[in-house]
């Protein structure tokens, strides 16, 4: 079950692994055309890290020792749904996400990802791409919420060093919702 807060925001954890070089792997959603980050729903009687855990699993096929957590955004990052994406048939009503994301290195071979641990798969396929990449290549309305995890989560990466960002369109660079 979700959880969805007073103001429509679904709790949700987004994932970014990173191997050796500093590279990020980004999903190809199946049977879509569109690409993002490993991300998904916390339940209710889960902490934001069991649920990264969980999602990591599902999503991608590894286990906590496959991976090191590097840390996680200090606090929610909110995006509205534009409003067709918005169910209103369904209650509580959700108008987006927040979430909470994580960084993680991967430890474990490359051979170890998985997409098909569950019955109904995220992904069909993967690529490892540089470290601003995502924002270009994720959907229109998640784009100000990558910005700004990647952001945040850039000077953990150390010692590897992160490039500048692009200079993107500046609906880009906005901040996302509080």
């Amino acid at each position: 079950m979700d959880r969805i807060d007073s103001q429509g925001y679904r709790a949700n954890v987004g994932i970014i692994l990173s191997d050796e070089s500093g590279l990020v792997l980004l999903g190809g959603r199946i049977g879509q055309s569109g690409w993002q980050f490993p991300q998904g729903g916390i339940g209710l009687r889960e902490t934001p890290k069991r649920a990264m855990f969980r999602e990591l699993r599902e999503e991608i096929g590894l286990e906590a020792g496959d991976v090191e957590v590097v840390g996680s955004t200090r606090g929610w990052l909110r995006y509205r749904l534009p409003e067709r994406y918005v169910r209103r048939d369904a209650l509580p009503l959700c108008i987006g996400q927040k979430q909470r994301w994580f960084l993680l290195r991967l430890r474990a071979a490359k051979s170890r990802l998985r997409p098909d641990t569950t019955s109904r798969p995220e992904f069909d396929r993967w690529r490892w791409v540089s470290w601003w990449q995502p924002v270009e290549e994720v959907i229109h309305f998640k784009r100000q919420v990558y910005v700004r995890a990647l952001t945040e989560l850039a000077p953990l990466l150390a010692p590897l060093e992160v490039p500048a960002p692009p200079a993107w369109p500046a609906e880009w660079r906005l901040a996302a919702l509080p």
